[in-house]
């Protein structure tokens, strides 16, 4: 494999696991849950004090979880070329 193969699959692998990546999908994942439950659970205002919590925890954490994601695809982690850092 040749180095700019190489370099080309550990940027996917650092993309792919990266912080912000990992972090928005778990959000993403919880807030399709909670709109779920907000959308087709019992909305139990009464313990609220009127607004569906569900679904509004679910919108908020589907935005919070987007905006992660698109700030790592946005802005990827881009490793050095082997060798880079060796002083001559």
């Amino acid at each position: 494999m040749s180095t700019e193969t190489n370099k080309g699959l550990l940027a996917t692998l650092l993309s792919l696991f990266d912080i912000r990546n990992v972090i928005g999908s778990l959000l993403a994942v919880y807030g399709i849950i909670l709109l779920l439950m907000g959308l087709f659970g019992d909305p139990e205002v009464d313990k609220t004090g009127g607004p569906n919590a569900n679904l509004w925890a679910g919108i908020v954490l589907l935005v919070i979880g987007a905006v992660f994601i698109a700030w790592g695809v946005l802005r990827p982690v881009v490793p050095d070329a082997p060798g880079a850092h060796e002083e001559k």
